[in-house]
């Protein structure tokens, strides 16, 4: 049975699997349309499979953000795998690229998910950084809503006193959700708003206090700075906090919210990444380049608007919203 045809059979087990996989299905629908139109295109091109095909292929899931090095892999491998069974037709190779792909996709933690580093006893502190423009305070707004939701007592701390109306924007999300939120006025120091957080956390028994922090200062220096500050004041009212440090990415910036990780992956040691605007953009191929380029795991992902629509990620279900259509084919 072929890797594709195995996830289809565990998504159609239950009715809760089939719910899963057809939020991934719909999340996903544009990069799933944007790769399999892209792939058809390519087998309509090319009859017979030869140098120039592969030098397209590499284009096209180059294309898709898969990653330089990821593809110039894969391709190779293509080729040595369509020389061993003698495939010349670029129909009969077109299945064998989506399989590959999927596998690649999946990685070695395929059945490993990542899930909040959330605390039996006492208060979890979560940090959320990343730049402004990201999704950052609906990502907090949204998990809070869900944790709220599972019975938690949930603290919001707006420690991004920097943007205007950044205050304002998390007091909504705390109105809308039904949780307070600690704040200060604008200007105010981020350290100090976070200390203020903690202490209410701690005198009104929260289990969860979700921390907001600016995206931009003047510089990356400055940024950097303010959120190791930030951390430290965590880290002395609270030892072992933060528990997580949440790295929002915007998915429809592709390489770009690579580089973001890698210049928050620096300062703040992140533990996890909230990847957002998956439904908006047909890059999701950015999920294997961060997995594989930073060795983060991916938390969450944005499936859409609606305030469920933040997904604790699993791999397993990203694989097949994006490749179920090859299946369908066949």
């Amino acid at each position: 049975m072929s890797f594709l045809k195995k996830l289809k059979d565990k998504f159609s087990q239950t009715k809760e699997t089939e719910e899963m996989s057809d939020k991934y299905k719909e999340g996903l629908s544009k990069t799933r349309q944007s790769f399999s139109s892209k792939l058809n295109d390519l087998v309509a091109r090319y009859r017979t499979v030869d140098e120039d095909f592969f030098e397209d292929l590499e284009e096209v899931l180059i294309s898709a953000d898969v990653g330089v090095n990821t593809v110039m892999a894969l391709v190779e491998e293509l080729e040595m795998e369509a020389k061993r069974q003698n495939i010349k037709d670029a129909y009969e190779l077109k299945g064998l690229i989506s399989e590959k792909l999927a596998e690649i996709y999946a990685g070695d933690d395929f059945e490993v998910t990542a899930p909040l580093n959330l605390q039996e006893d006492g208060l979890s502190v979560i940090l959320f950084v990343g730049v402004n423009g990201v999704g950052k305070t609906t990502s907090i707004g949204k998990l809070a809503y869900q944790l709220a939701q599972e019975g938690k007592k949930v603290l919001l701390v707006a420690g991004d006193t920097f943007r205007a109306g950044a205050i304002q924007q998390l007091s909504v999300w705390g109105e809308r959700v039904g949780v307070d939120v600690i704040k200060q006025s604008e200007g105010s120091d981020p350290a100090a708003v976070m200390f203020d957080g903690i202490q209410a956390a701690k005198s009104r028994g929260a289990d969860v206090l979700l921390c907001d922090t600016a995206g931009r200062l003047q510089n990356k220096v400055n940024l950097m700075n303010e959120l190791s500050k930030v951390k430290r004041v965590i880290e002395r009212e609270i030892p072992g906090a933060p528990h997580d440090v949440l790295l929002v990415l915007d998915a429809t910036t592709g390489q770009n919210a690579l580089i973001q990780a890698k210049t928050f992956q620096q300062a703040t040691d992140v533990t996890g990444i909230i990847l957002t605007k998956l439904d908006g953009t047909a890059k999701g191929g950015i999920v294997l380049a961060i997995r594989k380029e930073l060795n983060i795991p991916v938390k969450y992902v944005g499936l859409g608007e609606k305030m469920t629509d933040l997904e604790p990620f699993d791999p397993q279900a990203f694989v097949y919203g994006i490749f179920s259509d090859m299946l369908s084919e066949e």
